[in-house]
């Protein structure tokens, strides 16, 4: 749903700005300078990719991680998808992505954001690991088996079994860092 509510407002948005630039300077440089922002674009696209390609080639020649390489391609698949878009708000976000100073800035912000959200899911992960006691290093506390029932009974209602929660006041606390 938000990103519904999102689209609503890009297009809203876009179309505004039409109208206000063709009400400001007409209607035929409007259109002139959408066209203008298209051509540049798909010439900055062709630029941009082609040189991405190479260096990712080069990345994989030097068996060296293409982390940058992959991420500047990303990003300018999404700057060239801003500018297919019609309105110039898509088509300056687009520009702005094919141009390599500020493709620079967002993919340090990306990096960043990617790095601390793998932090958060590791700490979950330890998290969820001391609650049900794997990967906790204590040995001994649980021996693989499996149940057997010797009875021919069917289990009745008083046999169900009650399942306790975690003993440790540390597996309850969720809102803090785990500790190493």
């Amino acid at each position: 749903m938000p990103i519904l509510v999102l689209l609503l407002i890009a297009g809203v948005a876009e179309l505004a700005v039409l109208v206000a630039l063709g009400q400001a300077i007409g209607l035929l440089p409007t259109i002139g300078l959408l066209v203008l922002a298209a051509v540049l674009g798909s010439w900055l696209l062709r630029r941009e990719g082609r040189r991405t390609l190479g260096e990712f080639r080069e990345a994989a020649r030097l068996r060296r991680p293409p982390e940058r390489e992959i991420s500047d391609g990303m990003l300018i698949a999404a700057g060239g998808l801003l500018i297919v878009l019609p309105g110039f708000l898509s088509d300056v976000a687009g520009l702005l992505l094919l141009l390599p100073p500020t493709r620079a800035l967002v993919r340090k912000r990306m990096m960043r954001a990617a790095e601390e959200r793998a932090k958060k899911v590791q700490d979950q992960v330890w998290l969820h690991q001391q609650r049900f006691g794997r990967g906790g290093g204590r040995s001994g506390d649980f021996i693989d088996g499996e149940v057997v029932d010797e009875t021919d009974d069917p289990p009745s209602a008083s046999s169900t079994p009650i399942i306790l929660p975690p003993q440790s006041a540390r597996a309850e606390r969720i809102d803090e860092p785990p500790q190493r």
